[in-house]
């Protein structure tokens, strides 16, 4: 259909040849000639214009004005869905397959509720890389399938904001609430290098096992086997508390000088005895190594106080033992593998017993063999094996 000019604007040559050609093919299908179209069509705008209760130059200014605003409307959509396939902003699936472009913006109500229902439920959730961020992973046939429990039912019936879901088709359209508000999109697996020049695939960054770094998709569709990422985190009243006492506790420092003599006499003792465990701390590490020197030279391998005070243990393991001599990395090794391995003289001890009794089982096995084959059942037998 050939678009309405805007009211008060004469139409193109153009818009006038293609409504000629309208107008001819509409006259074509009813059997009339143009002229006897056209009266016929004025007829039928001036009843309308009658039940309206206007005249007839105002119904058509009327009409124009729709058409006007109709097309507008179109030609906004048609933008809007060409910018949002250019700059790969995600679209959900509408009803009957339509492609709905997904704008930011305030969450629809009822996917909060759905999605807050969601996050408490045990969707088999995975750690997941989006954009360098940590993020909660999950499949949607889990989504689907807690959808449809009688959890949600129950649910249902408590919070008037739950949508009531009663099959698999239903369970999908309330999904779909969370990709339409941006509360969780569908994402796939990616390559983090994927389009990085970074040289040689030994001089990459090593990848953590079992850790995904994923993309979102253009196209939020709702299948059993896709993956989603969740964008809501739920209430920020623990994060708001956080925040609220990082202020306080910035305020107070700032307010120091104002603060009452005893709480600021108290805070210097404190101070100074961090700072005297510190030092001491120190202290001891220097006398620690200038006694290792010391006994290194005079009574080797040399003596350590605290030999475990550096290590990657626990605080008080850092402590204990007391004191320990110098360990080669040698000796460390032997200590650990000979735990696993026998001592030599039982092995020798093996080895001879070992040979006494070989020629005899070997005999004894001969005629077990034998024998065996003599009484064995060749007969074919079925057996039953259980399913998982």
């Amino acid at each position: 259909m050939a678009a309405a000019p805007p009211p008060g604007q004469q139409p193109s040559p153009q818009q006038m040849a293609a409504m000629q050609q309208q107008i001819a093919a509409e006259a074509e299908k009813r059997g009339m000639t143009p002229q006897q179209f056209q009266q016929w069509q004025r007829q039928q705008i001036e009843a309308e214009a009658k039940k309206a209760g206007m005249t007839f130059e105002q119904y058509v200014t009327k009409l124009k004005q729709q058409a006007f605003e109709n097309h507008q409307r179109q030609q906004q959509m048609a933008a809007q869905q060409q910018a949002a396939q250019q700059s790969g902003q995600p679209q959900a699936q509408g009803q009957g397959g339509q492609q709905v472009p997904i704008n930011p913006g305030a969450p629809d109500p009822k996917a909060t509720a759905v999605a807050k229902w969601l996050r408490g439920q045990d969707l088999k959730t995975r750690t997941c890389i989006l954009n360098g961020q940590r993020k909660d992973m999950f499949r949607v046939k889990r989504a689907l399938r807690a959808l449809q429990s009688p959890a949600y039912k129950t649910a249902c019936a408590k919070n008037p904001l739950l949508t009531p879901v009663t099959d698999t088709a239903s369970a999908s359209e309330t999904f779909k609430l969370l990709p339409l508000s941006l509360l969780a999109l569908r994402v796939s697996k990616s390559d983090p290098h994927e389009g990085h020049n970074h040289g040689s695939p030994a001089k990459q960054q090593k990848r953590v096992k079992g850790l995904w770094t994923v993309k979102i998709e253009q196209q939020q569709e709702v299948l059993e086997d896709l993956h989603y990422v969740w964008l809501y985190d739920g209430p920020q009243w623990k994060q708001k508390m956080y925040a609220a006492g990082a202020l306080v506790l910035i305020m107070a420092v700032v307010m120091f000088p104002l603060w009452p003599m005893t709480l600021r006499i108290g805070v210097w003792y404190l101070s100074m005895g961090a700072l005297g465990l510190i030092g001491l701390f120190f202290a001891m590490a220097i006398f620690r190594a200038i006694l290792f020197a010391v006994t290194y030279f005079a009574v080797p391998p040399g003596l350590w106080l605290y030999p475990n005070l550096f290590e990657d243990v626990g605080f008080f393991d850092s402590f204990r033992p007391i004191w320990g001599w110098q360990e080669d990395k040698k000796k460390k090794k032997s200590k650990k593998g000979s735990g696993d391995a026998a001592p030599t003289g039982e092995k020798a001890t093996a080895a001879a017993a070992q040979a006494k009794w070989t020629g005899a089982s070997l005999a004894a096995a001969a005629t077990s063999s034998a024998s065996d084959v003599k009484n064995r059942n060749l007969k074919p037998r079925v057996e039953e094996v259980e399913e998982d």
